[in-house]
């Protein structure tokens, strides 16, 4: 396939580097590229970042035929630009493409479009501290049909966005309330995919966290629902009797990129690690017996988001007197090292753009 691209003629000013927020702003140009059965994958464009048009009928919005990934671009104090193991994000693309019967991309052909898009709007990467480029990759059903089946038509499009910190509280820990009221998934079905309902199902709860002055919903697992799966916007670890410990992947937790990153980091410095079943119950128990010493997210957005306070119930702990605990501060400090080109890459992690 042949790439082509169409500058904008009318650029946006850029946005306050140090007042960006998350998700806000939206860079110059885009990339789209349609499917259809007798064409394959075909027509793959930068264009000027523009509006769909689409029949009110479309696919996507009737029946959430829609995935995408998130990932970013950052640059370095010599001013190149790089990416952070952008070939898993693809490959976890694919696999949520396979849950939803949605068409497998070429996935060496996506990267090599994602780059010369961040090339063509380099200008918009920013050099604040703190500061990236997210990508959002994203494929949706174009049908115009009411009827419960697959697409047979679909658009692949990649938009850029300049942005801050995900949370408001930054590095400092954050509050999250586990619910036992609400589920966002149960093994065999999407809960281990990037899709659009995963996201729907979490916003009650989170508004009910929210309103009781939490940043996250710590969600349990559909079934017993004692077991700890994930936060709302990233996987959940703890630092119990020295060792890490994370939900294994069971079919209904999303393999998050910076999950696998944060394993490989703890394993190469000789620290235990664990994949598997932990109930709230062991959460709290550990807290009791002084076993539990951090926890903290991971993901793309957040890096790594020690928490700082855990509700459950009627109950309430306080983790590390409220602060960040010494492993959580290393794995951010060497994966935002990395990631910016202040440290070596041991684990060939990074995908330079220029």
């Amino acid at each position: 396939m042949q790439l082509t691209t169409t500058l904008s003629t009318q650029l946006k000013p850029k946005p306050d580097e140090n007042n960006l927020g998350f998700g806000i702003h939206f860079t110059d140009h885009m990339f789209n590229m349609d499917y259809h059965p007798e064409k394959g994958w075909h027509n793959p464009r930068i264009e000027p970042y523009a509006p769909f048009v689409m029949d009110p009928s479309t696919m996507v919005l009737h029946y959430g035929q829609g995935i995408f990934e998130g990932l970013k671009a950052y640059r370095t104090a010599r001013g190149k630009i790089q990416l952070f193991r952008p070939q898993n994000n693809l490959k976890r693309l694919n696999y949520s493409a396979h849950k939803l019967c949605i068409p497998q991309i070429d996935e060496a052909f996506a990267l090599q479009a994602l780059k010369e898009l961040i090339r063509v709007e380099k200008k918009w990467v920013p050099s604040a501290p703190g500061t990236s480029l997210y990508i959002r990759p994203t494929i949706v059903a174009t049908d115009p049909f009411l009827g419960v089946r697959a697409s047979h038509t679909y658009r692949f499009f990649i938009i850029l966005s300049p942005v801050g910190a995900y949370y408001p509280e930054g590095f400092n820990p954050v509050k999250i309330m586990v619910t036992r009221d609400y589920v966002r998934a149960v093994r065999g079905g999407l809960g281990d995919t990037k899709t659009l309902g995963n996201y729907a199902a979490s916003l009650l709860a989170g508004e009910k966290a929210h309103e009781a002055g939490y940043t996250q919903v710590l969600w349990l697992d559909g079934i017993e629902q004692k077991y700890v799966e994930e936060v709302g916007s990233m996987n959940i670890l703890f630092v119990i009797d020295n060792q890490v410990v994370t939900p294994m992947l069971n079919g209904s937790i999303l393999p998050g990129v910076t999950r696998a990153s944060v394993l490989a980091l703890a394993k190469s410095w000789g620290m235990s690690t664990s994949e598997r079943r932990i109930s709230i119950d062991e959460v709290f128990a550990a807290h009791k017996s002084g076993a539990l010493t951090e926890i903290f997210g991971s993901g793309t957005a957040a890096v790594i988001s020690p928490v700082g306070e855990l509700k459950y119930e009627q109950e309430t702990i306080t983790i590390g007197n409220g602060k960040a605990g010494p492993v959580a501060q290393r794995l951010f400090d060497t994966m935002v090292d990395i990631q910016y080109g202040r440290a070596e890459d041991p684990m060939g992690w990074i995908e330079p753009v220029d």
